[in-house]
């Protein structure tokens, strides 16, 4: 009797063990393709083991809510979609959940993009439609929310590389690129600010001013001095990048009749910051927005190999335009005979 009693408790120990492995080892969903489930903002881990074998991706989910219980996963839950194959045991489909590996997307925000090209990029990577970007870029409730005052978010975008989960709020995913520009606030930025007087819109106009035209960093301020002696002294700033703003990709060729456009952004026409940023700046063009080199130079021609003359007077200036000119042309015939 006793020996009849071992067997069955050993068989069904056996059994046990088996109906265990077959839970957690044997996959549970057989399909072809992948699939993605949802687990929404706020599910409790009982809700979510619910939604995992509705998709028949475990079977006995009281198995997977006790883990959850062992290893304290039941009080973290990452909200987001899951990707899920056919070749994985319910085991390995209760890990990728565990480590909260959700599908995201990655994009990369250059120093210099304005919102066009960001606004290209995000739709391109179906993290958010050139429709909810478009209203929500220039959305005064949104603007207010996150205290910009600024026509748009233009420049408060930080460039940087940023995974977005998918299914993210539109307006979630601007306020993360928007927080991490302002991380970059350190005391240097807050003592320039106060020293000049200016907000945070104003310094973010200049700096992408600096961004679209400086190449090297060791410029950056020397340009930035250029800036800052036209504004002193009451100059046009006479920016290029900012006679196209609006109106034509950066990376197209400037003529003079752009020059000429009569729009609120055109510092050749405009004297002064135009009302807001025309780019978004990297840290560097913020710190050399705040901090010119001492420099009394007031132009500056490119020598076309990212670099530039500066020049304190107009005939110095005219003379190194001639001097840039002469040297494009002598290369242009030196290709030509060879």
């Amino acid at each position: 009797m006793l020996k009849d009693l071992r067997l069955i408790s050993l068989a069904s120990a056996s059994l046990f063990i088996l109906y265990i492995c077959v839970q957690l080892f044997i996959p549970s969903y057989t399909g072809v393709f992948p699939i993605e489930v949802e687990i929404p903002e706020g599910t409790s881990f009982r809700q979510a083991m619910d939604i995992l074998h509705k998709h028949n991706l475990i079977r006995d989910k009281n198995i997977f809510i006790i883990l959850g219980r062992i290893s304290g996963m039941d009080k973290k839950i990452r909200a987001g979609y899951y990707a899920f194959w056919g070749y994985m045991s319910p085991y390995q489909v209760y890990n990728r959940f565990k480590e909260g590996r959700i599908i995201e997307y990655e994009v990369t925000i250059n120093e210099g993009d304005s919102l066009l090209e960001i606004k290209q990029k995000l739709s391109q990577k179906k993290i958010i439609s050139e429709v909810d970007f478009e209203r929500l870029s220039t959305d005064r409730t949104f603007l207010s929310s996150m205290n910009i005052k600024s026509q748009s978010l233009e420049g408060y975008l930080y460039p940087d590389t940023y995974k977005f989960p998918k299914g993210a709020k539109p307006s979630t995913t601007l306020k993360t690129m928007i927080d991490r520009l302002r991380r970059e606030y350190n005391q240097e930025i807050w003592d320039g600010l106060k020293r000049l007087g200016w907000d945070e819109n104003q310094m973010l106009t200049l700096a992408s001013i600096i961004e679209r035209e400086a190449v090297t960093d060791k410029e950056r301020p020397i340009i930035s001095a250029v800036y800052h002696n036209r504004l002193r002294l009451g100059m046009p700033l006479q920016a290029d990048p900012t006679a196209i703003y609006g109106i034509k990709s950066y990376k197209e060729k400037i003529y003079r009749k752009d020059l000429l456009r009569n729009t609120p952004y055109n510092t050749y026409i405009i004297k002064g910051l135009p009302p807001g940023p025309i780019a978004s700046p990297g840290v560097q063009s913020i710190r050399a927005a705040l901090n010119p080199a001492r420099l009394p130079y007031l132009y500056f021609v490119s020598k076309n190999d990212g670099t530039h003359i500066f020049s304190k007077t107009l005939e110095e200036h005219n003379r190194a335009i001639r001097n840039v000119r002469q040297g494009i042309q002598s290369t242009i015939t030196e290709e030509a005979e060879s």
